[in-house]
């Protein structure tokens, strides 16, 4: 804040030359305040809404403890049905925990990992008129799920998320951060875009929408190219993407609130945020005309998210350069001549260390207001921020054309073409409103006590397999992002020099 005040005072005093740390500062402060004035109209819904609700959960892998809570969590709310896809290897321990709770839960395999696939198959055998999507390691609270269909009962609405927050963020740094980052998101962005109808990115721990927009959209959502592949990674942003384009309102519902689990090594952390950042500017750039043309607030927030960290590398550089070079204009001149070398330094440097963190703090005052405690943190959450997630942004930018994999989870999804690796969720001449029927025999021990398979959809998707496979061809489209990047990078270079 220090040096972007005297920068901005130096161009407004009529001196030649654009600071680029004062560009970027103030697209900062401008994001932030139209969000801020944006969420003062948010109100969520409070209108109770009777639908019917199917809970699908895509699962590969879960300590059995965390997963008998999740489901448990579930059902005491009464949802009209959970479906479990476990995907990838057969795990016998989560079909025993989904057997536990029959006949509400149940439970469907398929050897195609992907979460996409098993989105698809779960709403293709699902009843419901609202299909909530949830992630396996996500606690609902009290009320979660008659809070989430709240929106439904506009006819506009077609998508709805939660509030979100991280499981025990005490646990550590990376967790405090994680939670931190999750509430700020909750309490100005969110409800910003939600008053416009245009939440960009419904969170996928647990979202809701419509049946019928799913199996509308379902196509696309197995099939969508963009920079000529298919990318597995960021489902909940492409769902939301396609809800848009079909003419429905997302919105975010404050009052319904899940608890989620965040990484606390700081590889895993990075792999996931890789993950997110790749998704989020791939599904950005495809979504961008029709964005401009439908929702240019939400082009304007997700377009800066892009340029905010090449804005950084510019002005990085641009400090570089102009240090070797020993020009540009010294803003410090007049407090080393007034205290002195030594003591003018460390006035310097603490008009920098207290503007950067009131700055800070003024931005994320309704996060200090529910935990003043933070405020100690801020400088420790603004340099790892700003270090750790902007290299972030900038290496998934230039591989958003990899059809790489999940990144987090063994066995998970490892990247490839998914038109080539799909499996049927019903046999041919079945209906995918009904339960599977069981082998014969049809009844199967489970812990202790035999469960009718009619009821628990036990199947290993040996049903009409469309798995083929393809050659990797090289993707000659990932190429324009590293050209842009350079482009950049070399004009920034040009342009500061």
């Amino acid at each position: 804040m220090f040096i972007f005040l005297l920068q901005l005072r130096h161009m407004i005093q009529g001196n030649p030359g654009i600071y680029l740390f004062a560009v970027y500062a103030l697209l900062v402060w401008v994001l932030w305040a139209v969000k801020l004035l944006l969420s003062f109209r948010y109100r969520p819904f409070r209108a109770s809404h009777e639908v019917s609700t199917s809970v699908i959960v895509p699962v590969v892998d879960e300590p059995l403890d965390l997963f008998r809570e999740v489901l448990g969590r579930m059902i005491e709310q009464r949802p009209g049905e959970i479906i479990v896809v476990i995907n990838g290897a057969e795990n016998p321990a989560l079909v025993a925990v989904c057997e536990e709770f029959a006949p509400v839960v149940r439970w469907v395999h398929t050897p195609t990992p992907g979460k996409r696939n098993a989105v698809r198959m779960g709403t293709e055998l699902s009843r419901g008129e609202i299909t909530v999507l949830v992630d396996s390691d996500t606690l609902w609270t009290a009320n979660t799920l008659s809070e989430l269909v709240k929106p439904f009962a506009d006819a506009r609405v077609g998508g709805a998320t939660t509030r979100q927050r991280i499981l025990d963020p005490a646990r550590g740094f990376l967790t405090r951060w994680a939670d931190w980052l999750e509430n700020s998101r909750a309490l100005y962005s969110m409800p910003a875009q939600s008053v416009l109808g245009q939440v960009g990115c419904l969170p996928g721990r647990t979202i809701a929408f419509r049946r019928s927009i799913l199996m509308q959209v379902m196509p696309e959502f197995m099939t969508g190219r963009f920079l000529g592949v298919f990318l597995e990674v960021s489902d909940d942003r492409t769902l939301t993407n396609l809800t848009l384009k079909a003419g429905y309102r997302t919105v975010y519902q404050y009052t319904s609130l899940v608890y989620t689990d965040a990484p606390t090594r700081i590889r895993k952390l990075f792999k996931q945020q890789l993950r997110w950042a790749r998704g989020s500017q791939y599904n950005t750039l495809r979504m961008l005309p029709w964005m401009i043309g439908h929702a240019p607030v939400l082009a304007f927030f997700f377009v800066a998210d892009i340029i905010l960290p090449f804005l950084l590398w510019g002005v990085i550089v641009g400090w570089v350069i102009r240090a070797l070079q020993h020009r540009g204009y010294d803003f410090y001149a007049g407090f080393l001549r007034e205290y002195g070398l030594a003591n003018g330094l460390v006035w310097v440097i603490a008009l920098m260390v207290v503007s950067s963190v009131l700055s800070m703090a003024i931005r994320q005052l309704r996060h200090l207001a529910e935990k003043p405690s933070d405020f100690l943190r801020l400088p420790f959450f603004i340099i790892f921020s700003t270090l750790f997630l902007m290299p972030i942004r900038l290496l998934g930018f230039v591989r958003m054309a990899h059809a790489s994999g999940w990144g987090t989870r063994a066995g998970a999804y490892s990247g490839g073409d998914q038109r080539f690796q799909v499996d049927a969720a019903v046999p041919p001449g079945s209906s995918a409103a009904e339960p599977i029927e069981p082998p014969a025999g049809g009844r199967r021990a489970a812990g202790g006590r035999e469960t009718a398979l009619a009821t628990v959809v036990g199947t290993r998707a040996e049903l009409a397999p469309a798995v083929m496979s393809v050659r990797p061809r090289w993707n000659v489209f990932a190429a324009i992002p590293y050209a842009l990047t350079a482009i950049i990078f070399g004009g920034t270079v040009v342009l500061v020099a």
